[in-house]
């Protein structure tokens, strides 16, 4: 190996060990390491982008928009609160939640995935008086389980597959991984199930621990005629144990319903006036049959809840709501008001406002632009999350889903093109817009893949790769080609428990097809486990997006995923060592 190809290996460690300290984030890092490639001429300015190009990035990026678009339309929220409300005890809820998650996150993106079912779990959890920290690593696990079954699971088999076309080897099948897959997903589930309960924490998250005070309000929320709340009780329709909100009222018919108890039936029109924090009204609107009572005929999906705190100053003072014409001065709806640490109950349109008020409005996105500098207001800021759900284009959202899995499934299109025609249509058909599609892509990991594939091409090219290869061949090579495989994958493993998974994929790559090639082995078993172990990593929180998703609000600490995701790592590699020589052969 030249000089080059050590100053390779040198830029990788102190690549690695710069993960592993947290100097920076991972994607400045691996950016770090790319351009020094690049400033000794280990790389040329095409090579050093040349991983950027790579349709795999590409790819990654449109699929980040079409699971944001399940997540606006209310594909997804309608289907985890529809597995998990029903349940009662942490075992029936484990067994309705990891399942489902883990089928899935082979057709989607499990980041959002996760994402949206977090706060189930916490309310569940809330209600049920069971702690978050028994739920939220299985349920990072189970979606990272699932996402090795296809080739679009997760962005490590994209980031391989990607690979795979650069090396002019035959394209990775949609479910070509699936047969290691799928007995990876099998085994994963069942030590979730039965004993990972054994070895979960039960300790309060951060914000519960800390006893964090929250802003509460008086919120009206309007019972649409002929949607599915409409005749059900209290109980049927999940209004009750809601955390931190509890039901005050139901007006109907010029009449008033208090207290409500969890067997009055609910009726198209009635208005129920909720007390309690934001965050669970802003969670209310998005529950089918529900909207926001604020009179306003231009309420829709391009409204979002923002909290703004009047100033002394401001010609609101002294008025009442109606009186101000606030919807017409502001263009926004006033949905509630907070006084001094308490709500203010009562007809939002005969409020008193005060200086120092902080209202809850419902109004445009160009609300925050106009308003955030007004004198008329202290402070504007918005809720994150809070439109309202596209619920009308959900069934055009899966049917666009289904659409572009199977043009991919039947080899029509390339799931490069098809998952940007498929970003295109969920756009086009404004089951999402502009700005929140580009919002949604996480250009961090994006980023992390392209420079790795650029750090792989340098250990390709400068002879590290085969290196490392023939260190890993002169070690295991005498007893055989599956002990190199398991080194390959041992190695791959270790690498995603201190970088990013894709980003280990990427890196190992060249590695492992060098080595099969030195054992006299075919490739593609090798890079398959490759594919596999970068994503069964699971005792690291730090190097994958899921689990640092639910860190915080789990309360969890770092040897939390190392005490249930070590085994969890060892039992994946079993299996996956198991089947990939029996079904890709040495």
């Amino acid at each position: 190996m030249d000089p080059m190809g050590w100053f390779t290996l040198l830029v990788l460690a102190v690549v690695v060990g710069g993960m592993l300290r947290e100097v920076a984030a991972p994607d400045l890092i691996v950016m770090a390491g790319l351009f020094a490639l690049a400033a000794v001429g280990v790389l040329n300015p095409t090579e050093t982008f040349q991983g950027f190009a790579n349709p795999a990035v590409a790819t990654i990026g449109a699929l980040f928009i079409v699971s944001r678009g399940l997540r606006e339309t209310g594909v997804l929220h309608e289907a985890v609160v529809r597995l998990f409300g029903r349940a009662r005890s942490e075992a029936g809820a484990m067994l309705r939640m990891c399942p489902p998650m883990a089928a899935m996150s082979a057709f989607l993106n499990n980041a959002p995935i996760v994402a949206m079912m977090t706060p189930v779990v916490i309310d569940w959890c809330r209600r049920h008086g069971h702690s978050p920290s028994r739920f939220l690593i299985p349920l990072s696990y189970a979606t990272m389980l699932g996402s090795t079954t296809t080739m679009i699971g997760t962005s490590v088999n994209l980031a391989v597959a990607g690979l795979l076309l650069e090396r002019d080897m035959p394209e990775m099948g949609f479910f070509e991984l699936a047969p290691a897959g799928l007995a990876i997903a099998a085994v994963g589930l069942v030590y979730l199930l039965l004993v990972a309960p054994r070895l979960l924490p039960d300790r309060q998250s951060l914000g519960d621990a800390l006893g964090e005070r929250r802003r509460e309000y008086t919120a009206a929320m309007r019972v649409e005629e002929g949607s599915r709340l409409d005749g059900q009780t209290i109980e049927e329709a999940g209004l009750r144990h809601l955390p931190g909100l509890f039901l005050v009222e139901i007006d109907r018919d010029g009449g008033s319903i208090s207290p409500v108890g969890p067997s009055e039936v609910l009726r198209g029109g009635d208005r129920l006036v909720f007390a309690g924090v934001v965050s669970t009204i802003v969670d209310l609107q998005r529950l089918p049959g529900l909207r926001l009572d604020t009179d306003d005929d231009a309420a829709g999906v391009d409204r979002r809840l923002i909290e703004a705190v009047i100033s002394a100053s401001s010609p609101l003072i002294g008025n009442s709501v109606r009186d101000a014409n606030f919807r017409t001065v502001y263009d926004a709806a006033v949905v509630a008001v907070h006084r001094n640490g308490e709500r203010v109950g009562g007809k939002i349109g005969e409020i008193v406002l005060r200086p120092g008020d902080t209202l809850l409005l419902q109004a445009g996105e160009g609300f925050s632009r106009a308003h955030r500098n007004s004198p008329d207001f202290y402070l504007v800021s918005e809720l994150p999350d809070s439109q309202p759900l596209r619920r009308s284009k959900a069934s055009l959202a899966l049917i666009i889903l289904a659409g572009m899995v199977g043009v991919v499934v039947a080899g029509v299109l390339p799931i490069s093109i098809a998952s940007f025609i498929a970003a295109g249509a969920l756009v086009l058909t404004r089951c999402i817009n502009g700005p929140t599609a580009r919002a949604s892509v996480d250009w961090s990991i994006l980023i992390v893949i392209g420079a790795g594939f650029g750090i792989a091409l340098g250990m390709d090219k400068t002879g590290a790769a085969d290196g490392v290869a023939r260190l890993l061949v002169g070690s295991a090579g005498e007893l055989g080609p599956l002990a190199t495989l398991a080194a390959v994958y041992v190695v791959t493993l270790l690498l995603a428990e201190m970088l990013h998974h894709a980003a280990a994929a990427a890196i190992v790559f060249p590695i492992a097809v060098s080595a099969a090639a030195q054992v006299g082995a075919d490739p593609r078993g090798f890079v398959m486990a490759v594919a596999l172990a970068a994503t069964c990593a699971f005792a690291n929180p730090t190097t994958y997006q899921t689990h640092l998703i639910v860190y915080g609000p789990g309360g969890y600490r770092f040897r939390d995923f190392v005490r249930v995701g070590l085994p969890l790592d060892i039992l994946c590699g079993i299996t996956a060592l198991v089947i990939v020589p029996w079904w890709w052969g040495l």
